[in-house]
């Protein structure tokens, strides 16, 4: 699997924006047809409380992630923040398949109660597995992180390879950002990627240093603090024989 992290300062509160911003990015040499590429959580507005920002399906935000798929023939989990159904804004990350359709979505379940997200978002209510090739993927927004149970509640059910995370991270907690996703990859025997922001919104600074950890924890790319990309090549069959070898997921009892 080649799997690429999109890391750039979010533009607040400004769509048009931040879709040029991830359209410059994926311009540059190195992304590839069929890969997995990940934008940050509310990649289009910044981490905003206000809800009037909360798109619908079918609208700006949908419409342009699936042409971005399309256009570059990658599969894309990028967060946004969206309307439903039932009309309430959900925190979410949004699966596009290499053809452009939104295959599932992951509502984030721990809203960030201390920055006010769990008075202004609803909470999610469900873990989120799909197929990526034979690899199975379990996405999750930032806070998520800091609830090992919701990992393992993937891990119980379905057994991914690797998660994903997607988050605004601050930088004052950023040495807790790589603790936490070295702990979930470790834990899970699952590769994972944390996909951070830069920059700064109206509240926060961010440091950046998208990652991606192996199984056994170690930090194989970091994107450091700049815009840019964090890349791997990832193998399934190594980490099937490290499970194999180490069943530890199958005294998982939940």
């Amino acid at each position: 699997m080649k799997l690429i992290g999109l890391q750039y300062d979010i533009a607040w509160e400004d769509r048009r924006a931040n879709f040029a911003r991830v359209r410059e990015l994926l311009a540059r040499p190195g992304i590839t047809p069929g890969a997995l590429v990940v934008l940050p959580e509310m990649f289009a507005t910044g981490f905003t409380m206000n809800t009037q920002w909360a798109d619908v399906y079918g609208g700006e935000t949908e419409r342009f992630l699936s042409d971005l798929t399309r256009e570059y023939q990658v599969g894309l989990v990028a967060g946004a923040a969206m309307r439903g159904a039932d009309g309430k804004p959900r925190n979410k990350a949004l699966i596009f398949s290499a053809t452009g359709e939104l295959v599932n979505f992951y509502a984030k379940m721990r809203p960030f109660t201390p920055g006010g997200e769990s008075s202004a978002y609803t909470a999610g209510q469900r873990v989120t597995v799909f197929p990526w090739g034979n690899w199975k993927v379990s996405p999750f927004v930032c806070y998520d992180l800091r609830f090992p149970e919701l990992f393992r509640m993937a891990a119980a059910r379905h057994r991914p390879e690797l998660f994903i995370v997607i988050a605004n991270f601050p930088a004052r907690r950023i040495d807790h950002w790589r603790l936490l996703l070295q702990a979930r990859a470790i834990e899970n025997q699952a590769y994972l990627i944390g996909v951070n922001r830069i920059g700064n919104d109206p509240q926060t600074s961010y440091s950046g240093h998208s990652l991606i950890v192996n199984p056994q924890g170690q930090i194989i790319a970091d994107a450091g603090e700049n815009a840019g990309f964090v890349q791997a090549d990832l193998q399934l069959a190594p980490l099937q024989e490290y499970r194999r070898k180490l069943p530890f997921l199958e005294d998982l009892k939940l």
